[in-house]
């Protein structure tokens, strides 16, 4: 096919302070010759297939989207979200029990006191009484009732879990928090064999889980082994090693996954680079490597490019993103080279598959959470006086890719000024569609507006102009079928206010139990 010629074409601005969101601007005219900085989309060349986009249902976001929104409302942001004609959000990560982002105090499903075993796992519950009834508990008190409206609003939506910590009597130290590890090597009955194992018993953990949202009609389509593996925080948390998590996955978690959902993903590490200072090959062996189905990582902090001690140590593995936050008062410049640039852009570029923020939505004061602090941002944010709505950088990152990249995509060839998505000059990424639609993100790394010239290989000397505003981007999509050109709902007005002093509905109270 050659790529010209496209009947319809839709092109965006976004700017990095949000003056412009998602700002439709007409079609550039086509043009002979150019000054401006020459970006080249070759759509011969492709590299890994786009999977999705989306965010973190905390127990902390479903309530404010379960409590805080009446009814209406609330059905009316999940739609405008998640339906691929709208902001076309397909993934979510949800915590595998409780996480440090809680309005409950912190669970696992198989609490019973440290000394204590339930080697078949008899007390195992995601929570008791009707999906979002007041009376609900744990799961099914916030989380379980968004999910559920959310896949009745798109059933392709991905579903990512993944676990802060194991039980507390599965742990050396008894406790929830602060890290401790697993106990590995023990065992829960009178003998040696495989079933009174705790990893056995842990693998068992995980397929219970997955069966039990199974019935609620989740899905589960993919699961991690441990939430920061390296990060002993004061909310519920676990250390591995990566060669723990290496041999616990290929042992014990995907046997059993592959007894009863041979289906579900397992990826390794969801961690930050800085723990990939040197090739997984010195860590994983290629044996252990073929139980699991990629990598998946956190942005918080680099080196970024330790990502190629994973990408080119197994390079048939898929590369997800499962975690990222701002804080509210970050700097523009800050913000966009996160989002826009690093993630959005660079990431992507070099391999990235997925990308599933933090928290998909916050209060004005980045509450609730358990974790004694304010100020974080989800990608969204709900005053929880009035249920108001403000969509934050972070969500026009994402419904860039919702709405103008399907699911299914491949990311294509396409010119590149910047090295590492924030200094240089213009970052772009692109993206092929199984219907030979284009699409295509320009990122601009400057504190001053970038001309730009685009043009698709083969299209010989037909260049389309275009302006990228400081820490900006443009988006545009060509096709010869129907092109999502919905718009993004204007904010409402109010305040945020960060201050760690606002945290008197802050619960549960006791951080350390």
């Amino acid at each position: 096919m050659a790529f010209n010629n496209y009947s319809n074409e839709f092109w965006t601005v976004t700017s990095g302070d949000l003056s412009q969101k998602r700002q439709h601007v007409a079609t550039p005219e086509i043009k002979n010759t150019t000054g401006s900085k020459k970006i080249i989309i070759d759509p011969s060349t492709e590299y890994q297939d786009w999977q999705g986009g989306g965010a973190a249902i905390t127990d902390s976001a479903a309530k404010l989207i379960w409590e805080n929104l009446d009814k209406s409302k609330r059905h009316e942001l999940l739609t405008e979200l998640f339906d691929p004609d709208q902001g076309g959000f397909s993934v979510v990560r949800v915590p595998l029990g409780s996480c440090d982002f809680q309005s409950q105090d912190y669970y696992t499903y198989d609490d019973v006191p440290f000394g204590e075993h339930d080697s078949k796992l008899e007390k195992f519950s995601v929570g008791e009484g009707v999906p979002g009834a007041e009376d609900a508990t744990k799961d099914l008190k916030h989380i379980v009732p968004v999910l559920q409206e959310i896949l009745q609003i798109n059933p392709g939506v991905k579903v990512i879990a993944s676990p802060w910590s194991a039980p507390a009597w599965m742990k050396n130290t008894g406790k929830l928090t602060h890290g401790g590890h697993f106990r590995f090597g023990e065992f829960t009955g009178n003998g040696y064999n495989e079933e009174s194992r705790f990893e056995y018993i842990y693998a068992q953990y995980f397929i219970k889980y997955i069966e039990e949202y199974q019935k609620l009609g989740i899905p589960i389509y993919g699961i991690t082994i441990q939430n920061e593996p390296s990060n002993a925080a004061h909310w519920p948390a676990m250390i591995w090693t990566i060669p723990q998590l290496a041999e616990f996955g290929y042992k014990y978690l995907r046997p059993a996954l592959n007894r009863s959902f041979p289906d579900t993903k397992m990826y390794l590490l969801d961690d930050n680079f800085h723990t990939l200072t040197e090739p997984l090959t010195n860590n994983v062996t290629r044996e252990q490597a073929t139980a699991f189905d990629g990598l998946s990582v956190h942005t918080y902090v680099g080196p970024y490019t330790n990502l190629y001690n994973a990408s080119r140590s197994f390079p048939n593995w898929s590369l997800i993103m499962t975690e990222r936050r701002c804080m509210m008062e970050e700097t523009v410049e800050d913000a966009s080279h996160i989002m826009m640039g690093i993630i959005g852009n660079w990431l992507v570029r070099n391999g990235l598959n997925m990308i599933t923020l933090w928290n998909l939505a916050l209060d004005e004061r980045g509450l609730p959470n358990a974790a004694d602090s304010t100020g974080r941002r989800g990608v969204i944010t709900i005053d929880h006086t009035t249920g108001k709505i403000q969509r934050n950088l972070e969500y026009y990152m994402l419904r860039n890719f919702g709405q103008d990249v399907p699911v299914g995509s491949k990311i294509i060839a396409s010119t590149n000024y910047t090295p590492d998505g924030f200094s240089g000059s213009i970052g772009s990424v692109a993206f092929k569609s199984p219907d030979n639609s284009i699409s295509a993100h320009i990122y601009n790394p400057t504190n001053a507006p970038i001309k730009v010239a685009i043009t698709i290989n083969g299209n010989g000397s037909e260049w389309q102009e275009v302006t990228v505003p400081a820490f900006g981007t443009v988006c545009f999509r060509k096709s010869n079928g129907v092109i999502n050109e919905s718009e993004v709902p204007a904010d409402e007005e109010f305040k945020l206010n960060p201050t760690p002093a606002n945290t008197d509905d802050l619960t549960p109270t006791q951080y350390l139990k």
